[in-house]
């Protein structure tokens, strides 16, 4: 039987896709079924339109109506729909890609591994760094280092890296090897009195405690995004990748920047990591790199990386990893026609303007009396909710609070996304002046609504 959309069935459906065992009660928040869409709006079956202000998952970096993408997918779908990269063997768009970004790397890399998700390019970068420690003769040097309230997947390995609890919790996990230092939150984290640059230097001392107490020689790699997504759009601290990448360069141990989201404009330069002055070793892809249009990610390496796998490769005979659609010859023609797209319009830019004008409009909402604080930067964004702004408290519940303004949202027709009593702003990277101002406009009347309840 198929189920009829937004019956019951279907939401039973949905709810179970989402981890919830008892679907019907949550009837009254959804699932919102989406139809279609057109550029930054999205509409549900009943033709209600919103401002996707979440670019779906954080991806959605063109908007949902690109027919340039369309057409490089249709043209490489009826030239070569599918071809692997395994035993020697390759094709155009792959190849074309991968030289692509390397070239466009905001660090020198040396090769770039395809995957389908986050989280596979996750997973990789793990069994190629206990790879490489084999090569090096450094068997004991196998533990990851990654931060609470980090974002890097949910299959086995990589939501052990992630640092949210929902994501461990009756899975039996992080599994071993897999330790979490603190999160570069100031407004949570921060001690009364401590500046931001104090801040930073706590959480740098507090990972070199955590290496020296599980021994430097132990310790492979870092993981962290430059700039926190799901975690709740955690923006660092001042001096904070500067004091953490020193201490990895004290022990040798590798950095693996996670620029899932961050990575092709959203932060207002085309990585996180120029933001942010980041020199990693490894660098994760995938969302925006496609305008999430298909699936496909991409892990590039250095060569301090790559070096100690080819000579381990050499010695075993072959590279024992790698997955049927990984490079896949339509994701990558996609993939090319998304970076040209943002290249070509100047969308880095574009995404440095609409977030400053984001940004200062958020900012210019402070004053809320259900605002903690504002954060962000680029067009990726997020206020804190609270009911009591000298306590730095929600309702009970956590996560009550941002669930109610999210809905409220919903209802006036903006689409953002809570995370805990977070709520998140991540619109398309093409977004105008006058859709941020609309979601500007319908966050202070959401907020209204919201206050006359709670307060």
């Amino acid at each position: 039987m198929t189920a009829q959309p937004n019956s019951p069935e279907a939401r039973d459906i949905a709810y179970h896709l989402h981890g919830y065992t008892d679907a019907r009660k949550h009837d009254q928040t959804g699932p919102l079924v989406i139809a279609k869409g057109d550029g930054v709006y999205v509409e549900d079956i009943h033709g209600k339109r919103y401002i996707e202000a979440m670019a779906g998952l954080w991806s959605v970096a063109l908007g949902f109506s690109e027919q340039r993408l369309v057409a490089a997918a249709t043209k490489q779908m009826s030239t070569l729909p599918y071809y692997h990269s395994f035993t020697h063997k390759s094709h155009g768009p792959v190849i074309d890609l991968a030289e692509k970004l390397v070239t466009m790397a905001p660090v020198p890399m040396s090769k770039v591994f395809f995957t389908n998700s986050g989280s596979e390019a996750n997973d990789t970068a793990m069994k190629l760094i206990w790879y490489r420690s084999n090569s090096l003769g450094q068997q004991q040097r196998k533990k990851l280092i990654s931060r609470m309230r980090g974002y890097h997947g949910v299959t086995i390995a990589s939501a052990s890296l992630t640092g949210l609890p929902n994501n461990h919790r009756s899975f039996d996990l992080p599994i071993a090897n897999v330790l979490h230092t603190g999160s570069p939150h100031f407004y949570r984290e921060g001690k009364p009195g401590e500046s931001e640059e104090d801040f930073a230097t706590r959480l740098a001392e507090e990972l070199e405690a955590l290496i020296l107490a599980e021994g430097p020689d132990t310790i492979a790699a870092f993981f962290g995004e430059p700039v926190m997504g799901a975690g709740g759009v955690v923006v660092p601290p001042r001096t904070y990748w500067q004091k953490i990448q020193a201490v990895l360069r004290k022990y040798d141990i590798l950095l693996v920047a996670d620029e899932v989201i961050c990575g092709f404009g959203r932060t207002g330069n085309m990585f996180g990591s120029t933001t942010f002055d980041m020199q990693p070793d490894m660098i994760v892809l995938s969302k925006q790199i496609s305008s999430s249009y298909l699936p496909i990610s991409a892990l590039l390496i250095n060569e301090k990386v790559f070096g100690p796998i080819a000579d381990e490769s050499s010695r075993i005979g072959t590279l024992g990893h790698g997955f049927t659609a990984g490079g896949h010859p339509v994701a990558a023609a996609v993939a090319l026609e998304t970076i040209k797209i943002i290249e070509e319009r100047g969308l880095v830019a574009h995404a440095a303007e609409m977030g400053a004008r984001l940004q200062n409009g958020l900012r210019a909402l402070a004053g809320h009396p259900l605002i903690g604080e504002v954060r962000g930067v680029g067009l990726i964004a997020a206020i804190e909710l609270v009911a009591d702004k000298a306590t730095r408290k929600g309702l009970d519940p956590v996560g009550k609070l941002g669930t109610m303004v999210n809905g409220i949202m919903q209802k006036n027709g903006i689409i953002t996304r809570a995370m805990g009593d977070a709520l998140a702003f991540c619109p398309p990277l093409i977004i105008t002046a006058a859709q941020i101002d609309e979601i500007l406009l319908q966050l202070s009347k959401s907020l209204d609504e919201a206050a006359a309840t709670v307060l």
